[in-house]
Parts: structure tokens; C-alpha cells; sequence
């Protein structure tokens, strides 16, 4: 049994969570509305001030119920808080900038990199002195954000001899010593 499916989901006020046909279980919020999709064999229980999953008494349904209270949960999160991610571009030359939903990197290629950003996530990028430049991302999705998040680190991974590349801001990287020269 899954410790995690077993714990109520908290609702906050402000915040509707409901069912349509279909086993589609829509959160709304301050932020928006998300919906997701849930498995047949999965029961949602709603209360006034929290939401509870329960599995039918089958494998499967036993297996995916803690899957789908902490997405439920992320939903509640999301449209009540929202969700945050810091990029940061350690390199020289490296700059990043915004224009509505286009995200410009200069990465160290011959070329700069134009990212279009879905509607749903919003980009700021801030050049600070004496610091390598950092691109804040916000969304309600936390799926998505991490998937656009996801995308820009791929772009230039980090490399473990300079360790120059896209971070997460605070991402530790594991450095190697270079080659030493014989004596």
C-alpha cells in the first residue's frame, strides 16, 4: 500500500476541486484550472476541505493510486501557489533574454538559440552583476514547467571539467580533474 496515496489531499479556500464524466477530475483555483485524467479502477472522494484517493482491490489500481494523489496534489498546489524554477547559464559569453513568449539564449554555439515558450509559462531573464545570468520560469503545471525547464538545461548540458553549461540554480555538479602531465 502506497504511504503517500493514503494521505488526504488538503484544500485550501479559494480552491474548487470536482469531477466531470469521464473520470476527468478539474481543479480551479486563483491561478487557472487544470485537469487530468484518472484511471478507471481509481476512486476520488471530495469533501469540503480535502480530497481523498482510494484504489478498488486490484493490482493495478493498487499500484497507481499514490500516482495519482500526488498529481492531484501538484494540481491543488499549482493553482493555489503555483510552481518556480531558476535556470542558471554559467559560461562565458552566456546571456539570455525575453520577448513576450520568445526565450533568446546565446549558449557559446555560432548561433543564438529561440525558444518558443507554451502560453501557460511565463519567463523572465535577469542579468546580474558579477553573476552568471539566470532565467526564472513560473507556471501552474508543474509537469510542463519541468518539461520546459527540462528542454532549455538540454540545450547545454553541463560539462564536468569547466562546468560550464544550464543549471538548476543550487544544482551541484561533479567535477573532474583534467589531465596532469608526467614529470
Amino acid at each position: 500500500m502506497s504511504r503517500i496515496g493514503k494521505q488526504p489531499i488538503h484544500v485550501p479556500s479559494g480552491v474548487v476541486v470536482s469531477t466531470i464524466d469521464g473520470g476527468i477530475v478539474e481543479v480551479k483555483g486563483a491561478k487557472g484550472i487544470l485537469r487530468q485524467q484518472v484511471d478507471p479502477t481509481i476512486t476520488v472522494e471530495i469533501a469540503e476541505t480535502f480530497v481523498k484517493i482510494m484504489p478498488v482491490d486490484l493490482k493495478k489500481s493498487k499500484a497507481l493510486y499514490g500516482l495519482y494523489r500526488a498529481l492531484i496534489h501538484n494540481m491543488v498546489v499549482g493553482v493555489s501557489v503555483g510552481f518556480k524554477s531558476t535556470l542558471e547559464l554559467v559560461g562565458v559569453g552566456y546571456k539570455a533574454s525575453v520577448q513576450g513568449k520568445l526565450l533568446e539564449l546565446s549558449l557559446g554555439y555560432s548561433h543564438d538559440i529561440v525558444l518558443v515558450l507554451p502560453e501557460e509559462v511565463t519567463a523572465t531573464a535577469e542579468l546580474p552583476k558579477g553573476k552568471s545570468p539566470l532565467v526564472h520560469l513560473e507556471c501552474i503545471d508543474k509537469q510542463l514547467l519541468g518539461q520546459v525547464a527540462a528542454k532549455i538545461r538540454s540545450l547545454r548540458k553541463v560539462e564536468p571539467y569547466k562546468g560550464k553549461g544550464v543549471r538548476f540554480l543550487g544544482e551541484q555538479v561533479r567535477r573532474k580533474v583534467g589531465k596532469s602531465t608526467k614529470k
